[in-house]
């Protein structure tokens, strides 16, 4: 099967001054002197040598803490595992296809909870399905084609948009979607950003989806997030299937970081029946300002680092 060359992960020595800077290699690859490099960074497709004590305890932790956040909040978890694959050694490329493959079993476990008890809009779903399939296979496409340094001003741009969203917006917790065929025509579109920005960023989506269903649509935070998590399912596949066929997806580690996931993701669902929506909110701008800060920091040395090579 022909497919682009793999970026490979490299550890270098600490003096090492490789174009990139902080770590980063021209490709993004992280050369940081002693952070551990996940065993199947070589492939792609998951091959290579076994995973060491610390790499299999860093996705397993990944993961159950990406359960928690996204049965709380309704996401998929990419805000936290793509920072975990590229401290572990990927590209942030590589990084953005291994996490949404992770999400697969992650949305599952959190929709099976949300649905339990009837906080999950089956139709709005299928309508919104629609739109990310189509739009999870252009996000795949420009996963593989943008430069490393736009993938990490994108992600940038995508949590400071988050977060202020976060603050200004509280959702309702006894709101109501309701549909008609020009909000379902909206939800397919809605569908299709949601799906690019996926395949892009290594998301779910349902940072995008669960105030877009609250705000635009009337749902209440918790529909919302029932909502959200059942369509990543389909999103995650599509796109999964499209990042595999180009190579970039490293399977066993985003297996490993799914399956804790699938632990922890009912207990974040509890956790968001019991607090406030507001407080839920905050929350989660509160995580997502932590990464931004990290990812502006990572992006500029990066910068810095290309224009002096």
């Amino acid at each position: 099967m022909a497919t682009k060359q793999h970026e490979q992960t490299t550890l270098t020595s600490a003096g090492d001054t490789t174009p990139g800077g902080d770590g980063m290699s021209a490709d993004g690859t992280s050369t940081v002197a002693g952070t551990p490099a996940v065993d199947d960074a070589a492939t792609g497709h998951g091959g290579g040598k076994r995973f060491s004590l610390r790499e299999f305890a860093v996705l397993l932790a990944t993961g159950l803490a990406c359960g928690v956040l996204s049965g709380l909040f309704g996401i998929g978890g990419g805000t936290i595992i793509v920072p975990a694959l590229v401290w572990l050694g990927l590209s942030q490329r590589h990084a953005a296809a291994t996490s949404l493959a992770a999400i697969v079993p992650t949305s599952i476990s959190g929709v099976v909870s949300y649905a339990t008890e009837g906080n999950v809009n089956w139709l709005a779903a299928a309508l919104l399905a629609v739109g990310v399939i189509g739009g999870s296979q252009l996000g795949s496409l420009l996963l593989s084609k943008l430069p490393e340094i736009a993938l990490r001003w994108i992600w940038v741009a995508f949590l400071v948009f988050v977060i202020v969203q976060q603050i200004v917006y509280t959702p309702l917790r006894d709101g109501h979607l309701v549909l008609h065929v020009w909000s379902g025509a909206l939800l397919v579109l809605l569908g299709v950003v949601v799906g690019s920005l996926a395949g892009v960023l290594g998301i779910g989506g349902g940072a995008i989806m669960m105030p877009a269903l609250s705000f635009g649509f009337g749902a209440s935070d918790l529909m919302a997030r029932g909502t959200s998590l059942l369509v990543m399912f389909p999103g995650a596949i599509s796109g999964t299937v499209a990042n595999w066929k180009r190579g970039i997806v490293h399977l066993r580690s985003g297996l490993i970081v799914g399956c804790g996931a699938v632990v922890t993701a009912p207990l974040g669902t509890m956790i968001a029946g019991l607090i406030s929506p507001r407080a839920g909110s905050l929350l989660f701008a509160a995580w997502l300002t932590l990464l931004a800060v990290r990812g502006i920091w990572t992006a500029l040395t990066l910068q810095r680092g290309s224009r002096g090579a």
